[in-house]
Parts: C-alpha cells; structure tokens; sequence
C-alpha cells in the first residue's frame, strides 16, 4: 500500500471512529489503525499510547504527522569507512560483554560457565548517536529502546 493510500484509508477510518459515540467501542476499526500505522515511518511508540488509549485527538495529529512530508535526510551523511569501524567496536563490544557474561567469575567454582542470553548492548559511547542511527536506517543494526541495540536476526 502506497504512503498516500495508507494516508486515505487512515482518514477514513478515523471519520468512521468519530460517527460512534463512545470512539473506544470502534474496536475494528482500531485495529485496523494500528495496522496501518505499523506500515508507516513512525516508531512504535509513537503510536501504541495513541491506540491503546484510543485517542482520536492524538491519532488526527499522527495522521496529519504522517501527511506533512518528512525533511530529506541526507543520503551517504557518513562515509563507510566511519560506519564500518563503528559497527566493528560494535560487534567487539558485543563480545566482550558476552564473553563476560559466560564467564565463570562470580559463579559457583563446582560450574562451569554458563551461555550468554544477552541479546542487546549499549554501543560505545565515542562514536556519536548519529553513526548508530544511521546503521539501523541501513538496517545492520536493530535499536530495541532505552539506548539498546542488536545485530539483526537473519
């Protein structure tokens, strides 16, 4: 569906949450909001609040947001020698959390050490926020929240 579809069928449905009395009774119609909105450029958390609450207020703003075209980023704004070393001391510090974790310090000395289950790490605080943001955009990197990220499950 084409970003001016998905905007169409939004104002639609928002027009038909607004004939109900009580818009928190437009169940079907909220769901099909939320999967449309999950088919959009925003972030998650920029929509479920607006959902679960059922905020009509709110979701016209989202849909105006989502009308309004978003400034051009600007394509290649670091080169790949930057993002490549910033994606290598992500992978290291990765492996170094992770062989911490599995480590046998502070375990019971009777054990072995036992697999990680570390998922996500905060990435390394010398390579600016920008660099981390333009991995995800390029998707090698996947941002979970709170200043967490993880290599992407292929």
């Amino acid at each position: 569906m084409t970003a001016d579809a998905t905007l169409t069928k939004l104002g639609e449905l928002l027009a038909a949450i607004q004939t109900y009395d009580d818009p928190r009774r437009a169940s079907a119609e909220w769901k099909q909001v939320y999967r449309l909105l999950q088919q959009t450029s925003l972030e998650s958390r920029d929509y479920q609040g607006v959902v679960g609450m059922r905020d009509l207020g709110a979701l016209a703003q989202l849909i105006e947001t989502l009308a309004v075209p978003a400034p051009a980023a600007p394509e290649h704004a670091f080169d790949e020698a930057t993002l490549r070393h910033a994606l290598q001391a992500f992978k290291r510090r990765a492996k170094l959390t992770r062989l911490d974790d599995e480590s046998t310090l502070g375990r019971s000395p009777l054990t072995k050490g036992a697999n990680s289950a570390l998922g996500a790490i905060t990435p390394p605080t010398e390579i600016p926020d920008d660099v981390w943001q333009e991995l995800v955009r390029q998707h090698r990197l996947r941002y979970l929240g709170h200043g967490l990220y993880e290599l992407p499950k292929h």
